[in-house]
Formats: structure tokens, C-alpha cells, sequence
């Protein structure tokens, strides 16, 4: 392995630290609910590797004890999570040259979203390639670990799960603030915030998330010419096209 290598690994470990914090708390959270709800460590890490979706996992639970039909999981899946459909649009360029693909696409939580469309993550990168495969893959293994590990506790230290799924809400929180702090232009998170707010009074909460995705998509749409909106990190990597080794 060269030093070049062991590098990437190192700046992509370090840049998932966050995330392995809140993802081994979160992951605990659900395999302890899980477990709760009397599905077994098999569930738990069939359900980490196979779904790899904190809140549809969450969802996934009322799902399976209250017997939902396929039509209504698939449903509920698809609003849970229509989120990745407008924001994985964003990576369309810039996972083009990236192998392998489909495991890159699969594992792009809100979270490695937010890490590899960091500002200054990729200075002095040698393979972006390596990078963003390692923070994907750190990640997923992140989540499978705290959702076996929380299986595994639930079923020897049994104690009451109320407000452990508020964890999940914790994490977007503390995402949302460090992408706040580490970008200049804010004006795709004041976008995100008042579709949100505007959706949630006219709609409601149990029916707002999709049209206030799409308001987001199209006013991002319509702003996407202003610099750090759609893909912060075009503005720091104009010039840069011998920075790569892919």
C-alpha cells in the first residue's frame, strides 16, 4: 500500500469520525427496538446491509409488527426516502468516472452526501475515487455495527426504548449545523428551511415531505447558476483538474 493511499484512508476515516459517532449511537437505537419488538440480531443486520436507510428502518418496524402489505412498505419506502432522488441528481457529474457505482449510489445516506460534497474535503486528495469509496464504505459499516451491537444489548440488558428513535432527528441536526458552519453560502438551506416550513403549514405533517422536495428541487433548479448552490464544491475545484490520480 503506498503512502499516497494510506493517506486517503487516513483523511477519509478522520472525515467520518462524526458520522461513526452518530451512526453507532443511531444504529444502536434501532437494533435495541428491534429487538424490542421481537426480531433477533439476523433482522437487524439483514436489515442494515440490505435496506441501509435509518428512517425507513425506523418506519420498517410498525411496519413488520402491524403487518403492512407490500403496497403500503413499498409506498411508505418511496416517501420516506424521495429525498435521495432529487439530491443524488446533484452526483450524477461527479461519481461519473467513479468505481464501483452501484455501491456508491447505494450507500449515499444524507450523510455521506453531505461529506463528499464538502467544500475543502477533497484538498490534497490524491484519488478521489479511493476517498469517496472509503467514506461510503466507513459509513455503511458504521451503521451495520451499532445496529448488531444494539441487537446484541437489547437482547441481554432489556430497558425501555422510549425516545431512542429521537436520535435519528439529533443526527440530521447536527449534519445540517456542520454544513451550516462549513459553507459561506447558505441560501440552500434557507431554501430547504422555508419549503419545508411553507409545505408543513398549508399541507400538514403527515403529508408535506414530497411536495416540499419538489419545491426544493425546482428552486434549486432555478438558482443552480449561483456559485455553492447544487455542488459546493465546484467553485474550489475549478483549476484543480490534475489534482486527481483516478
Amino acid at each position: 500500500m503506498t503512502n499516497e493511499t494510506k493517506s486517503d484512508l487516513r483523511r477519509a476515516f478522520t472525515a467520518t469520525l462524526p458520522v461513526l459517532t452518530g451512526y453507532v449511537v443511531l444504529g444502536m437505537g434501532f437494533g435495541v427496538i428491534l429487538r424490542s419488538r421481537g426480531y433477533g440480531v439476523l433482522w437487524a443486520a439483514a436489515m442494515s446491509v440490505l435496506i441501509y436507510a435509518g428512517s425507513m428502518q425506523y418506519a420498517a418496524m410498525d411496519l413488520l409488527t402491524g403487518g403492512a402489505s407490500l403496497i403500503t412498505m413499498a409506498l411508505t419506502t418511496l416517501a420516506v426516502n424521495a429525498r435521495h432522488l432529487f439530491y443524488g441528481i446533484s452526483m450524477v457529474d461527479r461519481y461519473r468516472n467513479m468505481k464501483p457505482k452501484p455501491f456508491l449510489i447505494f450507500t449515499l445516506t444524507d450523510e455521506t452526501y453531505s461529506l463528499v460534497c464538502s467544500d475543502t474535503g477533497t484538498e490534497g486528495i490524491h484519488s478521489r475515487n479511493l476517498y469517496f469509496f472509503c467514506i461510503s464504505l466507513f459509513n455503511y459499516l458504521y451503521w451495520i455495527t451499532g445496529s448488531v451491537a444494539g441487537s446484541l444489548l437489547g437482547a441481554v440488558l432489556p430497558f425501555s426504548t422510549e425516545g431512542i428513535d429521537f436520535a435519528l432527528t439529533a443526527l440530521f441536526l447536527t449534519v445540517f449545523t456542520e454544513q451550516w458552519l462549513s459553507t459561506k453560502n447558505h441560501t440552500a438551506a434557507l431554501v430547504g428551511i422555508l419549503a419545508s416550513v411553507l409545505c408543513l403549514l398549508l399541507i400538514g405533517p403527515e403529508k408535506f415531505l414530497i411536495p416540499a422536495m419538489l419545491l426544493i428541487t425546482l428552486a434549486l433548479t432555478l438558482l443552480r447558476k449561483q456559485p455553492g448552490i447544487t455542488n459546493p464544491s465546484d467553485e474550489n475545484t475549478a483549476g484543480k483538474g490534475g489534482a486527481d490520480h483516478d
